[in-house]
């Protein structure tokens, strides 16, 4: 059975504002809608890398209509790249005041390491930790936090800033976590970026518009891709094989397959190879006889990587966002989750998916049976498609 093809259609705006999201007529309960030009908003999204990119529309949108604002946000320490480019030289966690390229959104940027508090919740340097974010975020003098995670560890670092208001979505994540949100916000929306628009809009009554994410420039970063493209060598192809866990992985050899394609008309293939990908990349390489390029960037480098890129290819994982997030064209080669609510947004896409396949999230190590069913010659030809439209 062959895959079917998911468009983007309205979703396919290459530059300036995203589409609207439909507002409804009472959004939240117990609304207190007053806010001042000295308003200052935490913003909770703690991981993992594509659900911070998608949570980016919704804060770059409240920073563009509130560019006076003091907006926080607290991550997991490996995804701040994410919001902030590393000092230069910096060993530590860089400081910097007011916002710039190096981070242009939010003001400041706690850190909270809740899978290392998980693996040890009553040593000493977790509960040291932990109360030195709880001093932290009450120092901030917030008048409001907005948990766009809806998990019971993300709401309770909400509550923990002190702030009268804490908004969340009506039906969050985990459902407990609904109780420790002051407002809850009925979200009507098909994909998550629409709903986390929908949230933010609670937190000052504005008719927010999905605005494309602006993500660091970290100078560093952008020498090094420099180096590693040289001069000519054909436009870049990013491919990510890796996936957060098994069911999502569509097969290596299938992506070497489509690298060598790629390299066949004249591209140059990039292979990302992610923490524990390692493998995954090299039977990519070795798949497609030495036509592509495995390369291992910090998250910074693949940044400023994507933004080179002509084309990204791969499943549901946080790089494949991030390339739709900078506005690159997107092969997406969707099994068990869901493109409706975590596919491509904001770029030209081609997502592949077979109706054999039903959501489900559980973790399995196996590559999910619907997911199988996809063929190399069909991600190639999207690959194509999109490729052509292009050069146009």
């Amino acid at each position: 059975m062959r895959a079917t093809w998911v468009r983007a259609e309205a979703r396919t705006l290459q530059s300036g504002p995203l589409p609207v999201v439909p507002q409804a007529a009472a959004l939240c309960e117990n609304r207190c809608l007053h806010t001042e030009r000295n308003y200052r908003l935490l913003v909770v999204r703690l991981g993992a890398m594509g659900d911070i990119l998608h949570a980016l529309p919704a804060v770059t949108a409240l920073r563009r209509a509130h560019p006076e604002w003091r907006i926080d946000w607290v991550v997991e320490p490996r995804w701040r790249e994410l919001l902030e480019a590393p000092a230069i030289g910096d060993q530590g966690s860089p400081v910097r005041s007011g916002r710039g390229l190096w981070r242009p959104v939010v003001d400041g940027i706690f850190v909270a390491a809740v899978k290392e508090w998980g693996r040890r919740p009553l040593s000493g340097k977790t509960l040291g930790e932990i109360r030195e974010l709880r001093r932290a975020l009450r120092a901030g003098g917030y008048d409001a936090a907005i948990d766009f995670q809806g998990a019971v560890r993300s709401a309770a670092i909400a509550r923990m800033a002190g702030a009268r208001r804490v908004v969340g979505e009506a039906e969050p994540r985990e459902w407990v976590a609904r109780w420790l949100f002051t407002e809850r916000v009925a979200t009507r929306g098909k994909h998550v970026i629409e709903q986390d628009v929908e949230v933010a809009r609670a937190v000052a009554g504005d008719g927010l518009e999905c605005e494309r994410p602006l993500l660091p420039v970290d100078p560093e970063a952008e020498r090094w891709c420099d180096g590693l493209l040289g001069a000519g060598g054909g436009a870049v192809v990013l491919m990510n094989p890796g996936a957060g866990w098994g069911a999502k992985r569509w097969p290596p050899e299938r992506y070497g397959a489509v690298a060598r394609g790629l390299a066949e008309r004249g591209m140059r293939v990039l292979v990302n190879r992610g923490p524990g990908e390692e493998e995954l990349a090299e039977v990519v390489v070795r798949a497609c006889a030495g036509g592509a390029q495995a390369v291992a960037p910090t998250l910074g480098q693949l940044i400023a990587l994507t933004r080179r890129a002509a084309l990204a290819v791969g499943g549901d994982s946080g790089p494949l966002h991030l390339a739709c997030a900078l506005g690159v064209p997107v092969v997406g080669i969707y099994g068990p989750t869901d493109p409706t609510r975590n596919g491509p947004f904001g770029t030209r896409a081609r997502v592949l998916r077979s109706p054999l396949s039903r959501r489900d999230h559980t973790r399995r190590a196996a590559p999910e049976a619907g997911l199988l069913t996809i063929a190399p010659e069909e991600a190639l030809r999207a690959a194509g498609e999109l490729l052509d439209a292009g050069m146009a």
